[in-house]
């Protein structure tokens, strides 16, 4: 190994940190980075992390799945398996497309007054294009995303009203003013047809860029929505069916009234401009009736970004630029299919192929060990001239190897997986440990047999700071007491604990009553308020006498917020471990038939249907389950309430000049608590030791 090398320490494995390794060891930067992960316990993954359990069952933190507009999660997935070359003779996943399949059905359920719930199924066409090829043009505007409700629009007018698609006729860019005046000049819209042109204008100004003064914008916004109102809202609201089209045009014309008032398309800003506002207030404030902010379509939203501060329903936040942002970007920016599913457990999927071509570039990874200190210099003191930078790394080790290193991956049917628990036959006194179930990810654990501190120079040159902010308090103490930045972000920038259930039934989706095709939904009760069918992993897992069907569900779970943990409360973990057991069984016993019909009778959920050699009442039965409370820390997700992003730092922040961040939490050009945030965050991290990748090639960073 060259001494030249630069020495780069990433702590932490989840998708940023794995990034961020994986773009400084590109071939083209082979001699100038050595890096080593340090890793809390057995597994990479952080909040991505899942097992392999009894019957090679796949044990997740929640509901992962992948939205079609993840360019830089999926261009970083089709390298990680191109490079790993598996042999499919050998491996039953051995590319990208055996990895993730498309998801094009998205449900979504909402309450009647007479206690029941409607469901609303869509099924969204394919795309052009495959998630992680370079789009045709880097730079996305306001602009650009608004004339993709204004078509949205049309079409959902068009059809509600019967009408035929009509194409604009064709205008130069100067003629643009005069059409906007021709409109004004109405007054008022009283036909559909002239409704369609009022759009098809809009839509022109939009595409040629020309920029309109404010005051006559907002007219031409105002005269659309009045029209819209007169002429379509009739012809759906008192539908049951169509009501659910009415409240999307509903949402779309507040957001039109909103841009207009805010003047996000001349703000360089753009949805950023908004972000002090939640987005259903913001909604409201620019006309939209509750009925529609308070519809499937919007809570569907806050469920997706589990956008509830502290736990609680009445805790719902979402800052109104990210929350719109993402939307969009969803709706109208996904290849070949709205949402992926991975065919196996996201460990399985993204971890175990990144850790092992990882490893083949000659990456270092130290897994036990648990970080417990970020040290500064003397001299990183805010008001010093010296540039301050970190000095040392301390670390608890977790456990002793009885081998030189710590080989994490287990054969299930083929595949490279992680486990659920260690491999505890290659850890001294590994017995004693599985006896006492040593959770090593556990934050109320401890226990350690020995302490490393890494040195600057001597140990690494650059550090990687890799971990969820929910660690920052715990292992930066002396960044928070010398950075007032630091200390405002960690304040600012909150999270919340998540719960998950996975139910393996001896029955399929038809004989349970779900009368459906096999869906993603959300929108439903507490505790459990998003669904996926996942049967399509049975196959992968290890069962002599397979399931019928394999249900996953996730929700937020009420908790203290971090800076109330007490870290010697060792049953806390327990506590809540059982709290989402009650959580479970109460869903089951009570809602889970709104679903399943044919899965309970006499109000009670039929126990026996789960699959289990465990026999017995409720508890009993469920008991053979998995379900999990993510309370640790760094397991918590990540939230974006009004008034919090301008706080998060990026990872290209040089404060501290041999340390970047990387995750979710940080400001990464998508703000949001999600697989491909942390990807553009790790590549970003990447680009601010080396350069590399180039910022144009990070899909979405330069997006308003």
């Amino acid at each position: 190994m060259s001494s030249s090398k630069y020495k780069v320490a990433i702590v932490g494995g989840g998708c940023a940190a794995m990034t961020a390794a994986w773009e400084l060891t590109q071939p083209h930067l082979t001699d100038q980075y050595d890096v080593t992960v340090y890793q809390l316990g057995w597994r990479l993954g952080g909040k991505g992390a899942s097992g392999r359990g009894v019957n090679g069952r796949i044990e997740e933190h929640g509901l992962h799945l992948w939205l079609g507009h993840y360019d830089n999660s999926f261009a970083l997935m089709r390298e990680v398996y191109a490079e790993l070359a598996r042999d499919p003779e050998q491996c039953p996943i051995a590319t990208w497309r055996d990895a993730f399949e498309p998801a094009n059905w998205v449900g979504l359920t909402d309450p009647n007054d007479k206690g029941e719930w409607r469901k609303f199924m869509a099924n969204f066409p394919p795309q052009p294009g495959t998630p992680g090829d370079p789009r045709p043009s880097g730079f996305v505007s306001f602009a650009d995303f608004l004339r993709q409700t204004v078509n949205l629009v049309l079409a959902l007018i068009n059809g509600a009203a019967g009408l035929e698609k009509v194409p604009p006729r064709p205008v130069s860019v100067d003629s643009s003013m005069d059409l906007v005046a021709e409109v004004l000049s109405y007054g008022q819209i009283v036909t559909l047809a002239a409704l369609q042109h009022a759009l098809h204008v809009l839509d022109i100004v939009l595409e040629k860029s020309q920029l309109l003064p404010k005051k006559i914008y907002s007219d031409l916004i105002e005269i659309i929505v009045a029209a819209t109102h007169r002429l379509i809202e009739p012809l759906l609201v008192d539908n049951t069916t169509a009501r659910y089209t009415w409240e999307i045009i509903d949402i779309v014309l507040a957001c039109f009234r909103g841009s207009a008032h805010h003047d996000l398309i001349n703000d360089p800003r753009g949805f950023d401009a908004i972000d002090d506002y939640d987005i259903r207030d913001w909604l409201i404030e620019h006309g939209a009736d509750e009925s529609s902010v308070n519809s499937a379509f919007v809570r569907g939203l806050y469920d997706l970004a589990f956008a509830y501060d502290n736990g609680v329903p009445n805790g719902a936040k979402l800052a109104a630029g990210q929350g719109l942002r993402g939307g969009m970007r969803m709706f109208f920016y996904y290849r070949e299919a709205i949402f992926w599913k991975m065919n196996a457990g996201m460990g399985d999927i993204v971890f175990a192929p990144m850790y092992e071509a990882l490893r083949k570039r000659g990456v270092k990874f130290e897994f036990f060990h648990r970080l417990e200190n970020v040290g500064l210099s003397s001299d990183s003191r805010e008001d010093e001239d010296d540039t301050p930078h970190v000095s040392s790394l301390t670390f608890d080790i977790q456990a002793d190897l009885k081998g030189r290193e710590y080989n994490p991956l287990v054969d299930i049917k083929g595949l490279p997986c992680w486990p659920s628990v260690p491999l505890w036959q290659q850890l001294r006194e590994g017995d004693k440990l599985a006896a006492e179930a040593v959770d090593f990810e556990s934050f109320w654990n401890l226990e350690y047999t020995g302490k490393k501190t890494l040195r600057v120079q001597d140990d690494f040159d650059f550090v990687v700071l890799g971990l969820s902010v929910g660690s920052i308090p715990h292992t930066c103490s002396e960044i928070l007491a010398h950075n007032k930045r630091w200390r405002t972000m960690v304040e600012h920038v909150r999270t919340v604990p998540t719960q998950a259930l996975q139910l393996w039934v001896d029955e399929d989706l038809p004989g349970l009553g779900w009368k459906h095709p096999s869906a993603n939904v959300s929108g439903f009760v507490e505790p459990f308020d998003t669904w996926a069918d996942m049967s399509h992993l049975l196959p992968y897992e290890d069962w002599q006498e397979a399931p019928g069907s394999l249900a996953y569900f996730c929700n937020v779970l009420p908790a203290p917020d971090i800076a109330d943990y007490d870290r010697s409360d060792a049953g806390f973990p327990r506590r809540y471990h059982e709290l989402v057991l009650q959580n479970s069984e109460t869903f089951m016993r009570e809602h889970l038939g709104h679903l399943w019909p044919n899965a309970v009778t006499d109000k009670d959920f039929r126990w026996s249907l789960l699959h289990s050699e465990t026999q017995g009442g409720s508890k009993q039965r469920l008991s053979s389950q998995f379900w999990t409370a993510n309370i640790n820390p760094s397991d918590r997700y990540v939230l974006c309430p009004p008034g919090s992003i301008v706080h998060r730092l990026s990872p290209l922040d040089n404060t501290y000049d041999n340390l970047t961040v990387a995750g979710d939490w940080t400001s990464c050009g998508l703000n949001l608590g999600c697989v491909e945030s942390a990807v553009m965050s790790g590549r970003l991290a990447a680009h601010a030791l080396c350069q590399s990748p180039p910022l144009a090639s990070i899909s979405g960073y330069d997006h308003v």
